[in-house]
């Protein structure tokens, strides 16, 4: 993969952050940072990513650090590819390590009216262009001028309510409180070039692009990311409470390719206008495309962040899927049936400012099994010696 298919349209204006599997010496996880002149190992001023979110200003924590130079972009782009990676050579990992992976969902209008037909088909793919067409009749195919929670939301719900066709999308889309969840345990997330899971039983499943916040402990959104919110639309559309099962699942969340740090060059307000590009490629030469519009958003990333934190806290931060206009409506296998994975489709997800995330779909049951988690990271720092005097 060329480096101009990963880095933002700025290319090296900004601060970008990710990790590497380095395996110089006794190898391991290692936070790094991307620059013109190659990628640079921090791990010996910055044992992990959720410490240095907790600075006050991690950018320019990252552009004081030296660092070591580990390889050429291009040659840990291209050994980032699952099929062909050589363990033996540093690879990308998921830029996130102790944070907690949540997910907002229901947070665009369009995407909102898909989760209804979902619901409404009870999970049945064939069924879903005929009840499209009623719910969009009942309810119109445009709420996004509705503010969640607000006087003029509370009467469409009561409105719909009494034509007995209010959901828990709807409740959720357009009440007070946003559909807030888990997508995946701290550590699982996977990095670009690595394979995404789709469930052997799902057979109406999609990709979701999506920014993904870096939050840390203290509130503050410290940068932003590309995520890939793998759906199973058929296990969620037979009930929410499978909701789960759905999305949490082994190679089921993609973060990457890095994580842009907020500074000069970017802030909240580049994530409220970044416009995302989905493209599919399969094997079969199917290609599909679409977009996600950040300025399309019915709650402000502030208060979804917020909402997180109503009642919990995360002491090593959290990373957010803030959720996607896009739900795909475009056929594939037959008529009327809609969207679903093949495995061996390629996935790429771009924004002018975060890069290019990029994945091949295959089937949990036959990813590579997730291993290294907390107690493997803790033990690795600390034969490292990384964990001497330093702040995780």
């Amino acid at each position: 993969m060329p480096q101009d298919t990963f880095l933002p349209a700025d290319r090296y204006a900004g601060t970008l952050v990710t990790r590497i599997w380095n395996p110089a010496g006794i190898g391991g996880p290692s936070v790094a940072c991307v620059r013109a002149d190659g990628v640079y190992d921090l791990s010996s001023q910055v044992p992990t990513m959720s410490s240095l979110l907790e600075q006050e200003h991690p950018a320019a924590v990252v552009r004081s650090c030296a660092g070591t130079r580990v390889a050429a972009l291009e040659d840990l782009l291209g050994n980032s590819n699952e099929a062909t990676r050589d363990r033996s050579k540093p690879f990308f990992l998921s830029p996130c390590d102790l944070q907690v992976i949540k997910a907002a969902g229901v947070t665009f209008a369009a995407s909102m009216i898909e989760r209804v037909i979902e619901e409404k088909a009870g999970g049945d793919a064939s069924r879903a262009q005929a009840i499209r067409s009623q719910v969009v009749g009942q309810i119109g195919a445009d709420l996004s001028a509705i503010k969640p929670g607000s006087a003029q939301a509370l009467q469409l719900k009561a409105a719909l309510q009494a034509q007995g066709i209010w959901s828990q999308y709807l409740e959720v889309g357009i009440g007070k409180d946003a559909e807030v969840f888990t997508k995946a345990p701290v550590l699982s997330s996977v990095g670009t070039g690595s394979h995404v899971g789709i469930r052997a039983d799902s057979h109406w499943n999609n990709p979701e692009p999506e920014v993904v916040l870096a939050v840390n402990s203290r509130g503050l959104i410290q940068g932003a990311a590309l995520g890939n919110d793998v759906n199973l639309r058929d296990i969620e559309g037979r009930s929410a409470l499978l909701l789960g099962k759905a999305k949490d699942n082994n190679a089921s969340c993609a973060i990457g390719p890095f994580i842009r740090l907020f500074d000069d060059s970017f802030t909240l307000d580049h994530v409220r206008r970044e416009v995302l590009q989905l493209r599919v490629t399969g094997a079969d030469g199917f290609v599909m495309d679409g977009v996600n519009s950040m300025d399309q958003i019915s709650r402000d990333p502030l208060e979804l962040v917020q909402q997180v934190l109503a009642a919990h806290q995360y002491p090593d931060g959290f990373m957010l899927f803030l959720g996607t206009l896009f739900a795909p409506t475009q056929d594939r296998d037959q008529a009327g049936s809609g969207f679903t994975h093949h495995i061996g489709d390629s996935v790429s997800i771009r924004s002018p400012h975060l890069g290019v995330l990029s994945n091949q779909v295959c089937l949990c049951e036959e990813a590579a099994p997730w291993q290294f988690g907390l107690r493997a990271l803790i033990n690795n720092l600390a034969v490292r010696g990384l964990l001497a005097g330093a702040r995780l």
